[in-house]
């Protein structure tokens, strides 16, 4: 295939492919991107968990708490730009999807600087609020000021691979990603044990290592993206496609902040998840970090799907092929059964030593850890048939239903039963909530699929 073949939308197989096939192949990159991120993440845990304790490891857990918390204020716009991005092809109107790239693009960094700003002021608040046990408060300071200062190279990173996947593109995103993570997992030892010329600085040495991975790897990317003549990039000629276009910002606050108040949503009650896990000890803090990384192996799938059959159904929404809608989801929720239900039997088979990477085989986290699986590592399947249906109906620009599902299912649900049954039956018991609520998302959004409007819906 030669290079303006891989640049260009010359035939899109997204609307006139096999829709099984189309699916499989264009979720696969962003399955294995998902794969890297968390090995990623797991690696880093192990040399922090192993090495620096549980004290060091519990700081890192708040810490990514935190980030995943500013990273959904940002993450409706970049969705809504995909969205739009997608209809837009799918309608072969280029200069549209290239206007909808200017105005996000500039909207994205404006954004990324002020919660840059104020997340680097309040960390100190942030983690005096989260309960963060005195142990473990000095970790999580270090580790988290750095990362604030790495937010605008990680949130840019995110919103080049979100608008590449909308425009049908999935490859090159995993590309630069498996860099990222490869500088990161190289970098890491460097700078945690002072390896060669690299300074001694510990878990704060962890935190650099992500922030200049990610910086590289976003700066090769714009780099290569603008060397290949990418249809979708912004030329000296189209410099006025930078500005604030009226229509396309209209549609991304209106759109895009429904959807990230969404994430908002789902991080915030993970912060007040953390708060009360917290409340347990260090031990319990670890134990749930530690739980969190291998449940993460299991929304990989979910989340690699959702954010396929949104980039794809948005493309067949633009042209009008709706036809195709369904037999989408259901291929999509039949892929999420295979890939997620095998992760997590996978997990239950080999509980305990899938813990025993990030904690010591002997302590009192790997038991709570076990305990936290037994409960809850099954429901995470039914995370992905969640995913999956409202990856669908958000493609077509119906935000506010699904905002109020996921509201309902984690404020009202979640939430509040975690608080009452810790307070009443004890740690234990508490973890019961998290498949109470995504067996009512599931509920709730199967329900609205096949009942409500949200095909009716337009994003412009």
């Amino acid at each position: 295939m030669s290079t303006k073949e891989k640049v260009k939308p010359q035939d899109n197989k997204l609307i006139t492919g096999p829709i099984t096939k189309t699916l499989f192949f264009f979720a696969m990159p962003i399955l294995l991107g998902n794969v890297l991120q968390s090995l990623n993440g797991s690696v880093n845990s192990i040399w922090v968990g192993k090495f620096l304790g549980e004290n060091a490891l519990a700081a890192t857990s708040n810490a990514n708490i935190i980030m995943f918390f500013l990273l959904s204020t940002i993450f409706g716009i970049g969705m809504a730009a995909t969205i739009l991005i997608g209809q837009n092809i799918g309608a072969k109107n280029i200069l549209k999807a290239k206007r909808v790239v200017g105005t996000s693009a500039l909207f994205f960094v404006i954004l990324s600087i002020i919660l840059t700003a104020m997340g680097t002021v309040f960390t100190p608040h942030i983690l005096t609020w989260m309960h963060t046990p005195s142990a473990v408060l000095p970790f999580a300071l270090d580790y988290t000021r750095i990362m604030f200062l790495g937010i605008p190279f990680m949130f840019g990173l995110n919103y080049l691979m979100t608008v590449l996947r909308g425009s049908g593109n999935s490859k090159t995103p995993f590309y630069f990603l498996l860099l990222a993570v490869f500088l990161d997992i190289v970098l890491n030892p460097l700078f945690i044990f002072g390896v060669g010329p690299f300074p001694k600085m510990g878990i704060a040495g962890s935190a650099l290592s992500t922030v200049i991975a990610q910086f590289v790897s976003l700066i090769l990317l714009i780099l290569f993206l603008y060397k290949q003549k990418y249809f979708l990039r912004i030329t000296s000629e189209e410099i006025a496609l930078l500005r604030l276009d009226r229509e396309i910002l209209s549609a991304l606050i209106k759109k895009g902040l429904p959807m990230g108040l969404q994430m908002v949503v789902v991080s915030s009650s993970g912060l007040a998840l953390f708060n009360l896990v917290n409340r347990f000890g260090a031990d319990t803090a670890a134990a749930y970090g530690a739980a969190t990384q291998l449940s993460s192996y299991i929304q990989m799938p979910a989340l690699a799907l959702g954010a396929a059959v949104t980039s794809i159904t948005a493309q067949n929404v633009g042209a009008g092929r709706w036809d195709r809608v369904n037999r989408i989801t259901l291929i999509g929720v039949i892929y999420n059964f295979l890939m997620s239900g095998f992760v997590a039997a996978m997990i239950y088979l080999f509980n305990r030593e899938a813990l025993s990477l990030f904690l010591p085989t002997g302590g009192k986290a790997i038991q709570i850890g076990l305990s936290i699986n037994e409960i809850t590592i099954w429901s995470f399947v039914l995370f992905g048939v969640y995913q999956v249906v409202s990856g669908v109906i958000r493609a077509t620009g119906s935000v506010i239903v699904p905002l109020s599902i996921t509201f309902t299912t984690l404020w009202v649900i979640r939430i509040p039963l975690a608080y009452y049954l810790a307070n009443q039956f004890g740690q234990d018991a508490f973890w019961w909530s998290i498949p109470a609520s995504f067996s009512l998302a599931v509920v709730i959004t199967t329900f609205y699929y096949f009942l409500g409007n949200w095909k009716k819906v337009k994003m412009i």
